[in-house]
């Protein structure tokens, strides 16, 4: 390729701060899909995601599609998505992700991805990192100005009112938060110069079981579940402690400790398909990661706080708040959940 940049880019990232800054900032919506550097030279063209892995062969049809709509030589920052039902779906972008060929290009007819645009690196031979953000977005809309679905380029506000409306309102259509982005700053690859702010919840979940974690005996993570009519069912995990709490808590799991699945609400998963998979099950995304479990009997209930649903399960890794002895594992189930109110994810995207 002969571009002004080549591939990987690191992307510029975001920090998580409590509250929308105010001040000389642009607002976007924060989407929940692949981030993605394409780059465009030419009938060659390059998807680099955010860890620079290669993401050509898993999107063929957003491949063609830039060689339709984006300038002949550019490099461009933005979200890979798959919208379905009015909404954006992780789970089912997800699975695009697969090593077969003949799998790849049935789900691109299948789910069909999209990609929204947010920032422009470069143009032609020009290199546009040492431009402020508010130039290089004005440069992108001329950019995209005739650019047919499935590209899009992102909404965008000054008015930090505005923003602060979208994150009540566009959780709906599947987003998850807010970013803001100083219009004077340049393009910092792999540095968290712009801002985020992302829905938090919270919910009770039932301790069925822990990994260890990589460095030795301690806790590494805590598997939760919450009952519904089916039983218990495996909704994500908490990972994130400091050392000596994982150490404490080898002893305050060990009266709970189950010598085998036998009994245990996840012992039939084994036998299940796919959305019912118990936690130690292999993915194409951890390979060869030691996934082992350690069962528990379900009588621990913790607090966590989680930013949103994907399906059945948390979106992300949830962040441990406390131990809940007020409550029963029986009472933990989804109905407490918070569910947004829905939202046309056509009316963000156009």
């Amino acid at each position: 390729m002969d571009l002004p940049l080549r591939p990987p880019v690191a992307p510029m990232l975001a920090r998580a701060v409590p509250a929308l800054p105010e001040g000389d900032f642009s607002y976007e919506p924060k989407y929940d899909g692949f981030r993605c550097v394409v780059f465009r030279d030419g009938s060659e063209v390059e998807l680099s995601s955010r860890s620079g892995r290669p993401l050509t062969r898993y999107f063929p049809e957003l491949a063609e599609a830039f060689r339709r709509e984006l300038p002949e030589r550019c490099v461009l920052d933005g979200e890979v998505v798959v919208r379905r039902g009015g909404r954006l779906d992780f789970e089912a972008l997800a699975q695009r992700v697969h090593p077969a060929a003949s799998r790849i290009a049935l789900l691109s007819r299948e789910t069909p991805a999209s990609y929204v645009a947010f920032d422009l690196l470069a143009l032609d031979g020009e290199s546009l990192l040492e431009l402020p953000f508010a130039e290089r977005r004005a440069r992108l809309a001329r950019a995209l100005g005739a650019a047919r679905p499935p590209v899009h380029l992102t909404t965008i506000t000054a008015s930090r009112e505005e923003a602060l409306r979208w994150f009540d309102r566009f959780e709906g259509a599947g987003l998850d938060g807010v970013v803001a982005k100083p219009v004077d700053a340049p393009y910092t690859p792999g540095a968290r110069t712009m801002f985020k702010v992302k829905h938090e919840r919270t919910a009770d979940c039932v301790v069925g079981g822990y990994r260890w974690h990589k460095s030795g005996p301690v806790v590494g993570s805590l598997l939760l579940g919450l009952w519904d009519d089916g039983g218990l069912q495996f909704v994500g995990v908490a990972a994130a402690f400091p050392m000596a709490l994982r150490r404490s808590l080898v002893e305050l799991l060990a009266p709970y400790r189950m010598p085998g699945l036998a009994g245990h609400p996840w012992a039939s998963w084994a036998t299940q398909g796919e959305e019912e998979r118990m936690p130690g099950a292999v993915s194409r995304w951890t390979g060869k990661k030691d996934l082992s479990w350690v069962p528990l009997r379900p009588e621990l209930v913790c607090e966590v706080a989680y930013d949103h649903l994907e399906g059945r399960r948390f979106r992300h890794n949830v962040q441990f708040r406390r131990w809940r002895t007020d409550r029963t594992p029986e009472s933990c189930g989804y109905a407490q959940l918070e569910r947004p109110a829905g939202y046309d994810l056509d009316r963000i995207l156009g």
